[in-house]
């Protein structure tokens, strides 16, 4: 009689601590789990963009509320993108070497599973004129765990363009 008690209260205990994992995770809000994913980024990454090799490294800060990433081309400007949650969507800042800052953000996160996050541009500041080299948009696309593509589009003098970047994880 008491194994079977003993045995009936574990397997009691085992299902809360299932259903309190599960319900937990059903609480956190779809554009959370979508940063979930994207801070999965965090290290560094490895590209080639006409000729010149660039690193990519990932960094958490802000307590986990912030992706920070470095983009360091071997020739050429640092810069730095921000992400992080703004309620429904993930939000961009981007720093860029023409020294403007693009803010950009998702729509709402529906399917926090999709491989592609897709940011358009919100507002930029730190412009002279309309007509300054700046970006608009940028989707990031999560390949597999090792690789990443991201797709910057831009507007210069009125004319659109678009910059497709591969990168692939570097291994410790």
């Amino acid at each position: 009689m008491m194994k079977r008690a003993l045995l009936c209260m574990s397997l009691c205990v085992a299902g809360a601590m299932f259903l309190g994992t599960t319900l937990a995770q059903a609480q956190k809000s779809k554009s959370t789990v979508a940063f979930e994913r994207l801070s999965s980024l965090v290290g560094e990454w490895k590209g080639i963009q006409d000729g010149i090799d660039i690193t990519l490294t990932y960094t958490l800060t802000a307590n986990g509320s912030a992706l920070m990433e470095e983009f360091r081309p071997a020739q050429g400007a640092v810069m730095m993108t921000i992400f992080s949650v703004d309620g429904d969507h993930l939000i961009a800042t981007h720093y860029c070497a023409a020294g403007n800052q693009p803010h950009m953000a998702t729509p709402k996160i529906t399917d926090p599973q999709n491989k592609a996050l897709a940011f358009s541009l919100v507002r930029v500041t730190g412009m002279a004129t309309p007509e300054d080299w700046h970006n608009t948009g940028l989707e990031v696309q999560l390949e597999d765990k090792d690789h990443l593509t991201q797709t910057w589009t831009y507007l210069y003098k009125g004319k659109a363009g678009t910059t497709v970047f591969h990168f692939t994880r570097k291994q410790a």
